[in-house]
Formats: C-alpha cells, structure tokens, sequence
C-alpha cells in the first residue's frame, strides 16, 4: 500500500467491491475494526496499570516511560517497510500474519518478571502492530468505492482509534484492579481470535499488482529516521539541552533528509514522499499527528493525576473516562452529514479549537477542586479529537488519485503512530522532568524514600505510605504540587499546538469544497 497502485488493479479491485453484497463489506469492517482498537487500546491501556508496574517491578522513571514508548515507537518506525511488505504479500495476509504474532506476543508479555522484559515485550508487540495498521485503512479504500459509503467507513474507522485510545484506559483500570497488570496484554489474545477465525473468509485481499523491487536502504534509512528522533526528543525532555539529544535529533533529520531524496528518486518508492506537496494532503496529516498528540499526552498525566492524587482505584479512574470515549465517537459519527453543510477544513479547524480549549481549561484553572474539573476539559478536547481525525481522514483520501490511496493511507496510519507516540514521549517527558526539577523533599527522608520519590510521582506516593503521618503528609504534598505545576506546563505546550494547527486547517483548508 506504500507504493503506487496501477490503475487497471484499482480498477478491477472496484469492479470486485461492487458484486459483494453490502453485508459483507459492513463485517468485514467490523472485523478490521479488532486491530485498529487493540493498536490505539494498546498506546493507552497500560496508562492506568504504570503505578501497579512501578510497585511490582520496582520501575524507574526513565523505565516507565520505555515502557510506554517503546511499543510506539517500534511500530512507527516499521509502519512503512510493513506497509510495503503488505503490498507484495498481500495486506490481509499480513493482517492475519501479525494478529498471530501479536496475540502469541501479548500472551508471553503479560508474565514479563521484570522492567528490562516487560521493555522487550513492548517492542515485540510494536513490530507485529506495525504488520495490523498498514492494511486497514487501506482496505477499507479498497472496500467501500462509493464516497458517501467511504466516508462513513472512515467514520467509523476514526472514531474507533480515537475512541480505542479513551476506551484503553477504562479497559486498563478495568483489568488492573480484578485481576493483575499481566491482565492488560493477555486480554489482545482473546480479542484477536474472531478476526483469525474468520478474516480470511470475510475480509478481501488486495495487493499492489506492480510493486516494484525490495529497496532494502529505504527500510534501513525509515527506522534509522524515527528511532533517533523520538530517542532525542525524549533525552531533552528529561535531561535538557546537551550533547546526546542533539546527536540524535540530528542524527534521525540527517536520516530522513537522505530518506525523502532517495524516495524522491526512485521509480517505485516505498513512501510517495511527492503527495506532500498536495497542501490538503500534508494539511489533513497534520491535524491528524496533532489529535492525537494531544489525546495520549491528556490521558498520560491525566490517568496519574486520578489514581495518585484523587487517589481512585483503576476502575475508579477507568469509568471517568467514559464521557471522553462517548465524546469521541459521536463527534466522529455526527461531523460525516455535517461536511454536506460547511466546508470540511472548517470542521477540522473547529475540532482542532476544541482540543485547544481543552487544553486552555487545563492552563488556566484550580486542579484542587476534584476531577470533575479535568474529566471536563478531556471531553471538550475529546470533541475535537473525534471531528478532527474523521474529516481529515477523508480529506487525505479523496485529495489524492485512487492509484495513490495507498501510499496516502500509509502516511496516514504513520502519522498517527507519530501522534501518538510524541505525545506520550514528548508531554509525558517533559511532566516527568519537570516533576523530578520542582520537587522539594522535606527533611527526614532515608536515601531510598527521597530517591524513589524524586523518580516519580507513584514512587513518592508509596514512600509517603511508610511514613509517620507528619513526615508522610509532607511529602505526598510535596509531591503533589510537584506533578502539578508539570500538569500546567504540559497543558500550555499542548495549547499552543492545538491553536497553531486550528489557524492552519482554517486558513488551508479553507477552499475545499463540501461534500457531495
């Protein structure tokens, strides 16, 4: 799906769509659905079960945070060579060949006896998700030819990865507190058999007829991108400005300059890095990379926030979300007849303003008021997560030429592995130092419970539980203010993003016409 299509394929593969009978299209993608959740499921889920890992694998900072990240960053590094392997292959065999991995995986990952395993688990996993993403979209393009059928699909679609990133942490806290932590992986196990029972059966193949050769550098130089960025943006975040963050940001940029020329070059690229000068295109890209930024690093510290300083249970916190996953879904569902009416780009400008109030919520208000407060504030922004990725979705795949939709799908499925994953590497880093720098300990601490509580807020919260009471109170406040003002740096980060990617959709997107 990363290389261009012919069009005598596409064409055939249209004449195929129109004698299935439309049953078969809709559970068909009911089924594509069970891998675009269990991916944005995954990049959330364990949000909620980080304190019970911190406490059973005695994890530091910087493992927690490998922990979340290198799922993501795995995946997003592979997404483009998978996406190609699934264009000679085939994109449902790979589908079914990475459900298979993935479950084995997650089964083995739920037992990890330690930080470094459970690390390595995560990275497993990342590569076999990487195998799931690049097929669905791209499927579903290839499924549903008519555009009002499409549109709604991409709905239906968006809404369910959107709606998989608020639902991970219900479905997290949810496991973490009646069973175990381990709970959160083997679960994918169970979910994944009805899709590798009968995917095959119901799903349809589709495949590049003429993909080209296997570039092996182009491989090499996408992972050798992504890996050194992300790993740079992390190192500043957490360390500051120094020598190793700038090696490999620079590094992962040099990469990715020699990339884009080499793919500039080839007859066949594995990423048509030539739709980018489509502004639509690259436009709707953006706004997708931001949504999602700004829902995973919401739910990053937000989940923290509801277990260590409102101090609700899993479930507790996992059943707050449940208005944010509501939002999210309906906004996707309600903005497809509303593009009829008003020019996409505005929709898309609009949700993006959304996730920006949210945020300025955020900013500007008293987080001592309960939770009631930030559950507000993640449902507005969920709002605009949710008509944002829907209209942006569509605009990427109707602003470029059929024989193209999978190479635009596969820009697509990266930039939201992207959005993810910075948001989580990005604000999570950056609330994590900024804890860690404005911290105060009081005095009377032993050298284990001052370094435990200067790693992490969870760390500082289960030292606080062995304390007489003065001394505990102290430090659990301590540590409290700490991870709030973190909170409100975070929040204005996220606020200055979201408000630069409104004005940008707008201005844009602004001559798009409506939809037909």
């Amino acid at each position: 799906m990363f290389t261009q299509s012919s069009t005598p394929a596409t064409h055939v593969r249209q004449q195929s769509a129109q004698d299935r009978a439309p049953w078969r299209d809709w559970a068909a993608l009911a089924l594509l659905m069970v891998p675009v959740l269990l991916v944005a499921v995954d990049n959330t889920a364990l949000t909620f079960a980080l304190p019970e890992i911190a406490r059973s694998l005695e994890v530091g900072g910087v493992q927690l945070l490998w922990i979340v990240d290198s799922y993501p960053l795995v995946l997003a590094a592979l997404l483009v060579s998978m996406g190609n392997l699934g264009d000679r292959i085939g994109r449902r065999r790979l589908l079914m060949i990475g459900s298979t991995g993935f479950a084995a995986v997650s089964a083995a990952t739920a037992f990890a006896p330690s930080a470094e395993w459970l690390i390595a688990g995560r990275a497993a996993l990342g590569v076999f998700g990487a195998m799931l993403m690049p097929s669905t979209l791209s499927l579903i393009r290839n499924i549903f030819t008519d555009p009002n059928r499409r549109r709604l699909a991409i709905a239906v679609w968006a809404a369910g990865f959107s709606g998989g990133a608020a639902l991970g942490p219900i479905f997290g806290g949810w496991l973490v507190e009646h069973f175990w932590w381990g709970a959160v992986f083997l679960v994918a196990t169970f979910l994944l058999l009805p899709l590798l029972a009968l995917g095959t059966t119901l799903i349809p193949e589709s495949k590049d007829a003429n993909p080209g050769r296997v570039d092996v550098p182009s491989i090499a130089l996408s992972i050798l991108t992504m890996a050194p960025f992300v790993y740079g943006i992390k190192e500043f975040a957490v360390h500051g400005f120094g020598a190793t963050a700038l090696a490999f940001m620079v590094f992962g940029l040099v990469m990715g300059t020699v990339f884009v020329r080499r793919q500039r070059q080839l007859e066949n690229p594995m990423l048509d890095v030539r739709l980018f000068g489509n502004k639509v295109f690259s436009t709707a890209i953006v706004a997708n990379v931001l949504s999602l930024f700004s829902m995973t690093g919401f739910i990053y510290f937000f989940a923290q926030h509801l277990q260590l300083v409102e101090g609700q249970s899993p479930m507790e916190a996992g059943i707050a979300m449940i208005p944010a996953l509501l939002a999210t879904i309906v906004a996707g569902l309600l903005v497809v007849p509303l593009v009829k009416r008003i020019r996409p780009g505005f929709v898309v400008a609009a949700g993006l303003s959304f996730s920006a109030v949210g945020y300025l919520v955020v900013v500007v208000g008293d987080h001592g008021h309960g939770p009631v407060f930030l559950l507000s504030a993640l449902t507005i922004l969920a709002v605009g997560v949710g008509a944002a990725e829907t209209i942006s979705n569509d605009l990427i795949l109707s602003s470029v030429p059929a024989d193209k939709s999978g190479a635009a799908s596969a820009i697509s499925e990266t930039g939201y592995e992207l959005g993810s994953l910075l948001g989580t590497a990005v604000l999570g880093s950056i609330l994590t130092a900024s804890y860690q720098h404005n911290l105060v300990l009081p005095e009377g601490l032993s050298s284990q419970a001052a370094g435990n509580s200067g790693e992490t807020l969870a760390g500082a919260v289960d030292a606080a539980a062995a304390l007489p009471a003065p001394l505990s109170d102290a430090l659990t406040l301590a540590a409290r203010v700490a991870f709030e003002s973190g909170v409100h740096i975070t929040a204005a980060i996220g606020l200055v993003l979201m408000a630069g990617a409104a004005v940008l959709a707008a201005v844009v997107l602004r001559r798009v016409p409506k939809a037909r």
